[in-house]
């Protein structure tokens, strides 16, 4: 039995939904909406992944059997809350998101949380916490600090034994999961707690940045909010690099745009996994490409 098999079959054994990401990578192996063809599983409509995931074994087996997927583990139906505690990219100096955990612990007169521990590839880590009951949290980005991300219904994490560039994702330390503490919760409960069903809040737009910064933002995320099926990720990742410049040019704040295009997403009907990470793709394609203002 292969390692990742054995990975994938443990998480299940905890009641935890697992589903394949492609084979050293984090995106899912299964298909996208975009190319469903709308047969098998998908016979009366598009199945996303968090409801293909499963902790059946035998389709646990026959999927892991045919290829060294990655495990995705779907936080939502696991009734997991698992925080994300990232490195700062390119190497700089700036705190990570553990230290930024711990500030914010400090300023809320409030111990670090301890519970399960996943080290990631990076060196970062992933904290795993029981929901609460009857709560119904999303993903997060950046809500509760620099580099601070969380994963619950709509999101999945790696789960331990994936593999990214030749590092495993590990627990590390006690397996014990604790409650999400309440004060945690409270930062990160909408007001008004939706059902899966229900469309996602449009969430209003920053008015930070140059005039023409604000225009387009307001365009682009009209544009993907009111996306047709088959078409809306690409058109979200379309919009997301037309303001992009104004990011790379300091006119627009990155989170501020994360904000407004992850709730344009959401209401288009994307998971909010997938809407986050087309988001961050198109963001930082169009940070590293981008011309000076000049040459614009």
């Amino acid at each position: 039995m292969s390692t990742l098999l054995t990975a994938a079959l443990a998480a299940a054994e905890r009641g935890w939904p697992v589903f394949p990401l492609r084979p050293g990578g984090k995106r899912p192996a299964l298909h996208p909406e975009t190319r469903c063809p709308r047969t098998g599983a998908c016979a009366g409509g598009h199945v996303t992944w968090e409801r293909r995931a499963t902790t059946d074994p035998d389709r646990i087996r026959a999927a892991w059997g045919a290829g060294d997927w990655n495990i995705g583990l779907a936080t939502g139906p696991a009734r997991l809350v698992v925080i994300d505690l990232d490195k700062p990219k390119n190497g700089t100096d700036a705190p990570d998101g553990a230290a930024n955990l711990l500030a914010l612990c400090e300023r809320a007169g409030q111990p670090v949380p301890t519970t399960r521990t996943v080290r990631t590839a990076s060196g970062g880590a992933h904290l795993y916490f029981s929901a609460p009951d009857g709560s119904h949290l999303r993903n997060t980005a950046g809500a509760l600090g620099p580099l601070i991300d969380t994963r619950a219904h709509g999101g999945y994490v790696l789960a331990p034994g994936s593999v990214i560039d030749g590092r495993l994702y590990r627990v590390e330390g006690p397996a014990l999961i604790r409650p999400l503490p309440d004060w945690l919760l409270e930062r990160l409960a909408s007001p008004h707690p939706r059902s899966d069903t229900d469309p996602a809040p449009v969430v209003p737009l920053p008015r930070a940045g140059s005039r023409l910064a604000t225009v387009v933002l307001d365009r682009e995320t009209t544009k993907a909010r009111q996306a047709a099926e088959g078409a809306r990720n690409a058109t979200l990742l379309a919009s997301v690099r037309a303001v992009g410049r104004f990011v790379a040019w300091g006119d627009l704040n990155r989170t501020h745009v994360e904000t407004a295009f992850q709730g344009a997403g959401e209401a288009a009907g994307l998971p909010a996994a997938e809407v986050t990470a087309t988001i961050r793709s198109a963001l930082d394609w169009s940070i590293r490409t981008a011309r000076p203002r000049s040459a614009a």
